[in-house]
């Protein structure tokens, strides 16, 4: 590593793995003495034109001095990285900070030059902007506001890397080269080129993995059985479109096919590139076949085997080397302890997982950390069966295990731009970015419902994920998530019965139900349950035992076309005698009412009616279709008579009408269903953060500097705090030391009566109910006495530590925290002050910056918001002095990732403004914000 006369140790927290824009991966790194030898291997492979782009004139190899130079840094004014597969270089970037006149200079010289260099056969890939957004990190870091770089004008490829990275800039031409200064500070529009380019290179990377044109599966055994040879079968049974090859080390020699497929004995003497490599050897030989698929050029890895970080500390180590060794030959994992993937599209057909049936082609994104839940989620989906009938079909499958790799945010990434997936539902039992989920998670839910149930709520995530650590409790993050748009599930039936609402139904316009059907008694339990959700049911239309499927279709349609209706529940129950209705001939009358007004979703609640779900979902089962060109294979057990499917089929195109078997369960899937529809009208305006023109950043933040300059990290004192805040415009009520009577009424002379005296003990402090306040004390004489009962009832002043504080005006309590978690990010809390936010756990939370009308349901979110609204006659608080003060408390914590924490508690909120009556902040130095820094994968 990089040694003296270097200035700075190895800067080992700027190395990262990176996705380039083609989907595969590439480790960023600085350059350090050791790599002389890459260096001149790399120069020799890039093209003489490249080389005159880079230095103006032909330059067909590096003299030593050159190597020198470009590999000895100081990581303060000299930089250089490297982009490396495999171990070699691919590209470098490096910068020299410059002086006014632009020779060589130190700190506190802002500027510097920067230069690229990518080898030919890596340029297209997105490595010049990858190694920018690296690079302007460093410089960042180092005290560099501003890059200048030199291009020839033919050199459009890297003029374009500048101009599109989004950054202030200016452009000059002079002596036949341009000139590009810009500024590295992000902007709105750098951030989002940068999530726009970490959005396509995740998802291709993805679509990779789940697409490929050609597949190995390594450990395929000799014999029928076990897990190779299992996940062999069921790609070549679910009639995969690509190339299928089989591998085996312990094959004899001279055997060519394994169950009809070509079989080698290396993945290198496989004849032609392989795309995918689903690996299936014991834990100890993976590092071998690693590196064979490195070396051929494999693209992407599903490892199904087991004996990882789900093990132990000794298989966590395992895992985090599979992870390195993957990266250093540019692949991505799905596992390690993988169910494995689907990819239903007709185009690909694969099965590269352990299920042995290939669910039926359909709009349903679905993704599994957990390989029970997994077969547990494609069971419900595949059978007519187990309470939920009428299901549609799968898109795409993912089973992620221990996600070392490839995660959940990963698929977000590709579903969002996916055609075939119109909803995506997850099974998380641990969300390893939660900032950066919630980011993703928000973009996808304004394009397509996603629905996700947490496993391990209440405890440790599973030991084959990594975690990173969150103070928050489990509640906070699922609130953070409802607020990105995200339909939260408690269980995986909620989460099959919303996922097949939304991917057969359109979303309701509103909270008004209408309900008929011909059971008066499922109508009313179907009622209460629309009052327990908080929808708007109309009275419940009876039909009667005798209603035939004409008089259905009439109910039906007359729902539809009322204005005062946004959803219809219908409830039926069987019918006995004599003309009774029949399952189809009743599904086909709610089907072709439905589709007369398509734009109102419909929901069935049925009681032993399978035929009747059977009809409802027609064709639209999830099992495989037989059929000349589709003949069955181990085909399921046929359901009970009463549940197979009528002749009746739902027209191309025809919403399909999803049955429940419990006005509970159909009720709340369609009350999650109206939410998310308010959501997205919601998301459409989002609203803004608001400016203010008392604030003053510039201040506040040379008040931080300076604080911070005493050490790592502080809570601030009252008069600092009371500092910081009035730059944004918080005054705080003065609260002055009374350590005796006499300094107690000094203090409320200086304050005016009347006065509140307080004990702020730390076993005191905001508790009312312990009588260690007194309030409106109008004179001296009446502080004397309340002081002397203070320290007649809890001890000497010394302990007590009592303040003068001037009275405020009366209104409702509440307090206001704003705090950045390590995992989530900045988060703004808001709760009534007391009992109801501390024992009932009634408060509410918004990521930070929060916007105007994200401010306004904040406000109105909690369940004792009443009291804020004139609740019994009292008099309205001023929410709009409230929402006002949240907005530039977020403000303050946004503009300034120093303030880590802030509580304002009391806040008194009256008729007419509001005080601030205690306040706290705390200081350290900028936490790491993976999320708005350049891209990388998790480190390992």
């Amino acid at each position: 590593m990089q040694t003296s006369p270097d200035r700075h140790e190895y800067p080992a927290h700027w190395e990262a793995d990176v996705v380039l824009r083609d989907g595969g991966t590439a480790r960023i790194r600085p350059i350090t003495v050791d790599d002389a030898d890459r260096l001149v291997s790399f120069y020799e492979q890039v093209s003489d034109e490249s080389k005159y782009y880079r230095f103006f004139a032909p330059y067909p190899r590096l003299s030593a001095k050159d190597v020198h130079r470009f590999t000895h840094h100081d990581f303060v004014d000299r930089v250089g990285l490297a982009a490396t597969v495999g171990g070699e270089f691919i590209a470098t970037v490096r910068y020299d900070r410059i002086g006014a006149d632009g020779t060589p200079a130190s700190a506190p010289a802002d500027e510097a030059e920067v230069a690229f260099l990518v080898q030919d056969a890596h340029q297209g890939r997105g490595v010049a902007s990858a190694l920018l957004e690296h690079i302007g990190a460093v410089a960042r870091e180092r005290g560099i506001r501003r890059f200048a770089a030199e291009v020839l004008p033919a050199n459009n490829k890297m003029i374009k890397v500048f101009t599109d990275a989004g950054y202030t800039q200016k452009r000059s031409f002079e002596d036949g080269v341009v000139r590009l200064e810009f500024d590295l500070e992000p902007t709105d529009r750098s951030l989002a080129v940068q999530y726009a380019r970490e959005h396509r290179a995740e998802a291709r990377s993805v679509q990779r993995l789940l697409a490929p044109g050609s597949v190995a599966v390594i450990g395929a055994g000799r014999t029928p059985g076990g897990v190779g040879r299992s996940v062999l079968g069921n790609i070549r049974d679910a009639g995969y479109s690509g190339r299928l090859y089989a591998v085996n080390k312990a094959l004899p020699e001279g055997q060519k096919e394994l169950d009809g497929v070509p079989a080698h004995r290396s993945v290198r003497d496989i004849d032609g590139p392989v795309d995918l490599a689903v690996v299936a050897v014991p834990a100890e030989h993976v590092t071998e076949v690693v590196t064979e698929c490195g070396e051929h050029g494999v693209q992407g890895l599903v490892v199904v085997s087991a004996g990882y970080a789900e093990s132990g500390p000794e298989g966590r180590e395992r895992q985090r080397a599979l992870v390195r060794h993957a990266r250093t030959y540019g692949m991505r994992i799905i596992g390690p302890n993988a169910f494995g993937i689907i990819n239903t599209s007709p185009r690909v057909r694969l099965n590269a997982s352990l299920a042995p049936e290939v669910p039926r082609p359909g709009r349903i994104g679905l993704f599994a950390q957990s390989g029970a839940i997994g077969i547990a989620l494609l069971s419900r989906l595949h059978r007519r069966g187990g309470g939920v009938t009428g299901v549609t079909g799968v898109s795409t499958f993912v089973s992620s295990g221990n996600r070392a790799d490839v995660s959940g945010n990963d698929v977000l990434q590709y579903w969002y731009e996916d055609p075939d997936t119109d909803v995506v539902l997850m099974y998380l039992e641990s969300i390893g970015n939660p900032r950066k989920f919630t980011r993703l998670a928000r973009r996808t839910a304004a394009a397509k419902p996603l629905v996700v149930v947490q496993g391990a709520r209440h405890g440790a995530a599973p030991q084959g994920h990594a975690v990173r650590a969150t103070r928050l409790p489990h509640a906070t993050v699922s609130a953070l998530l409802r607020q990105a748009g995200v339909i939260r599930v408690d269980t995986i039936t909620e989460l099959v019965d919303a996922g097949l609402l939304l991917a057969r139904q359109p979303l309701p316009a509103g909270p008004r139900v209408a309900i008929l059907g011909n059971s008066e008694s499922l109508g009313l339990l179907t009622y209460d349950a629309c009052l327990a959700e908080g929808l708007r049911p109309h009275p419940p239309q009876d039909l009667t035992t005798a209603a035939s499927a004409a008089d259905f279709h009439a109910a039906l349609s007359r729902a539809l076309a009322d204005d005062r209706c946004d959803a219809v529940v219908v409830t039926a129950i069987p019918a006995v005698g004599e003309g009774s209705v029949g399952d189809a001939a009743l599904a086909e009358a709610l089907r072709s009412a439905s589709a007369a007004a398509p734009g109102k979703p419909v929901l069935v609640v049925h009681v032993e009616l399978g035929g009747l779900a059977e009809a409802l979902s027609a064709a639209a089962s999830t099992a495989p279709q037989a059929g000349p060109d589709n003949p069955p294979q181990n085909a399921p057990s046929p359901a009970p008579a009463a549940e197979r499917l009528p002749t009746a089929e739902a027209p191309e195109g025809a919403h399909l009408i999803p049955a429940y078997p419990a006005a509970e369960r159909a009720v709340r899937a369609l009350g999650q269903a109206v939410a998310y529809a308010q959501w997205r009208r919601d998301a459409a305006e989002p609203g803004k953060v608001p400016e203010y023109e008392d604030i003053n950043e510039r201040g506040a933040a040379a008040l931080i500097d300076g604080l911070l300059a005493r050490g790592q990290g502080l809570t601030l004192g009252t008069d600092e705090t009371c500092d910081l805040l009035g730059h944004y415009g918080v005054q705080v009520h003065r609260a002055l030391p009374a350590p005796t009577p006499d300094a107690a009424a000094e203090a409320a002379r200086d304050l005016g009566y009347p006065v509140a005296l307080k004990a702020t003990a730390p076993h005191l402090r905001h508790r009312a109910d312990l009588g260690g306040v007194r309030l409106d004390l109008a004179d001296e004489e009446q502080l004397r006495r309340s002081y002397a009962e203070l320290t007649e009832l809890f001890g000497a002043p010394e302990e007590l530590r009592p303040v003068v504080q001037r009275m405020a005006p009366r209104g409702v309590d509440v307090v206001v925290r704003a705090v950045i978690d390590p995992a989530a990010g900045a988060v703004l809390s808001f709760g009534l002050a007391g009992a109801a936010s501390q024992l009932l756990g009634d408060t509410a939370h918004r990521l930070i910056p929060v916007t105007d009308r994200e401010a306004t349901s904040l406000v109105r979110s909690i369940r004792t918001a009443p009291l804020l609204f004139g609740w019994r006659g009292s008099a309205p608080a001023d929410t709009r002095a409230l929402e006002e003060l949240l907005l530039r408390v977020s403000r303050l914590v946004d503009d300034h990732p120093e303030v880590v924490a802030v509580t304002l508690e009391p806040v008194v909120v009256a008729s007419h403004g509001l005080s601030v009556l205690g306040a706290s902040v705390r200081l350290a130095h900028p936490p790491a914000r993976d999320d708005l820094g350049p891209r990388t994968l998790p480190a390992y």
